[in-house]
């Protein structure tokens, strides 16, 4: 027999899952999953792994409760790890325990792993605290939406009107009127602060605040569709004071990244971090040049070479990949000069153990012509692993000063076969390079360019914008990603201190 690990997924914001949770989405052999989880998570399971998705909306069930719980019996006894992952808690109004009765009497083992529970996280990310020495002492978690098969109602309106101080509702968006009505009906002040959070703990999250007796009236005139949390209390009053995620660089912006997948995440990550909602939309596919033969040849006899300039993080993780097939490691480059093109770059050298000997001040092949300037050139050989299309500035200024420089050409850059789906209208288009401005215009085309606010890295990046006649309202004065992000954030410190 296999195990059933019942794992709470959090309440959306992905790195909100516990490590636990995380441990075993990486080892699962099939994961069933919820539609309040974010599929981001999925993203750390294992090759190979089944992923099933069994969510349920508003009379959209994609698979029964039964169906379910004989799923997980049927993938157990595959003797299989089996992680049925749930959004927030699978304890807190989660059909959790349910699951975990079927499989006891099914005599499948299982582990429950506890999950952030939206109910306390969704209001502390729109800076409520459900409990204050000032406001509440109390707090009470009541579903908002009760199993339709019971007769009537098991919830004791009266006590929760005139007993805690603090009430959180689940999933009762669609009940809200009723939901006030019998509050108020047992007592509850209708003037008494409320709130309903949205995509709560997402850079997409919604709240709309007031008072009781007019939340469902509140609800209709913003549109506020399920799901999300109901927040009934006097705490809702410090939402002004202690109002942080909202207060983010970033919330609420789609920003979109038209860099290759593997550059994107660490970017995007960035981003999320300020409070965006990242898009993406990849414009160029690596691909390392494969076999390489000049590349062995010339790594066979490194110790050759007086200086290596690497132009990219690219050039340096296909490098170093092609160092370590010819059984050789960072010791090999030991007296050979390191120049890479900046900050980025040279991080990831570290990564492989190399200290870079200089960093251009400005991040192009520019910057680095004015280190050459201080070498001696005359009579030394260079080595420059790059892309197959590449500025031919370094070469000609080498050979120019006496030196011999050896270009080899070691990946590819071509146009993604798959086009990404652009439904959202971004806020912010960003480019990291003239490649992603020339091929996103051959994917999508200019008509939205001339629609967003466009983000260039650089001076060469933007020439390129310009000769497409592409506005450009962001350019970064560092010519790397997080000088791209801080002049994002300039601008827009500066666009709403005008507002």
């Amino acid at each position: 027999m296999g195990k059933v690990f019942l794992v709470g997924a959090g309440p959306g914001d992905p790195k909100l899952i516990t490590v636990r949770g995380l441990e075993l989405i990486q080892s699962a052999d099939t994961i069933i999953y919820d539609n309040l989880v974010n599929t981001d998570l999925l993203h750390f399971s294992k090759r190979g792994a089944e992923l099933i998705y069994a969510g349920k909306q508003a009379s959209r069930h994609a698979l029964p409760q039964p169906d379910i719980n004989a799923l997980l019996v049927e993938k157990a006894r595959d003797n299989n790890i089996i992680v049925r992952l749930k959004g927030g808690d699978p304890f807190i109004f989660g059909r959790g325990a349910e699951e975990a009765e079927y499989l006891i009497q099914h005599g499948i083992d299982f582990e429950i792993v506890p999950g952030v529970t939206s109910a306390i996280s969704v209001p502390a990310y729109a800076g409520i605290p459900l409990t204050h020495r000032d406001y509440a002492s109390t707090v009470a978690f009541i579903t908002g939406h009760e199993d339709e098969k019971k007769v009537e109602s098991t919830i004791k309106w009266h006590e929760l009107a005139t007993g805690p101080d603090t009430l959180v509702f689940l999933m009762g968006i669609k009940n809200l009127k009723t939901i006030k009505e019998k509050l108020i009906k047992g007592g509850k002040d209708p003037l008494t602060p409320a709130c309903i959070i949205t995509s709560g703990t997402l850079p997409e999250q919604r709240v709309v605040t007031g008072t009781l007796k007019e939340m469902d009236a509140i609800a209709k005139r913003n549109n506020i569709q399920p799901p999300g949390i109901i927040v009934i209390g006097k705490v809702i009053r410090l939402r002004e004071k202690l109002n942080w995620y909202e207060g983010k660089p970033f919330f609420s912006k789609k920003i979109l990244i038209t860099r290759a997948p593997h550059q994107s995440r660490k970017f995007g990550e960035l981003l999320t971090e300020k409070g965006a909602q990242v898009l993406y939309a990849p414009t160029i596919e690596i691909t390392p040049i494969e076999p390489n033969h000049k590349l062995q040849k010339a790594i066979g006899n490194i110790e050759d070479y007086y200086a290596i300039i690497f132009t990219s993080v690219n050039s340096v993780a296909i490098f170093f990949n092609n160092l370590m097939e010819h059984d050789r490691d960072a010791r090999a480059l030991k007296g050979i000069k390191i120049i890479p093109i900046g900050q980025a770059t040279a991080a990831m050298l570290e990564t492989k153990g190399v200290t870079a000997d200089f960093i251009p001040q400005s991040y192009t092949s520019e910057g680095i012509v004015e280190i050459l300037n201080k070498l001696e050139i005359k009579g030394k050989q260079f080595l420059l692993p790059r892309a197959a299309e590449g500025r031919d500035l370094l070469v000609e200024f080498i050979r120019k000063q006496g030196g011999v420089c050896t270009v080899i050409p070691i990946y590819k850059t071509s146009i993604p076969k798959k086009k990404a789906n652009l439904t959202e209208k971004p806020d912010v288009i960003t480019f990291t390079s003239s490649s992603t401005v020339d091929n996103f215009i051959s994917i999508y085309g200019k008509k939205i360019l001339e629609e967003t606010l466009i983000a260039s890295i650089g001076p060469i990046t933007s020439k390129t914008l310009q000769s497409h006649n592409i506005p450009i309202h962001i350019e970064s004065l560092r010519y790397d990603i997080p000088g791209l992000i801080e002049a994002m954030e300039i601008y827009f410190s500066r666009e709403g201190s005008s507002l």
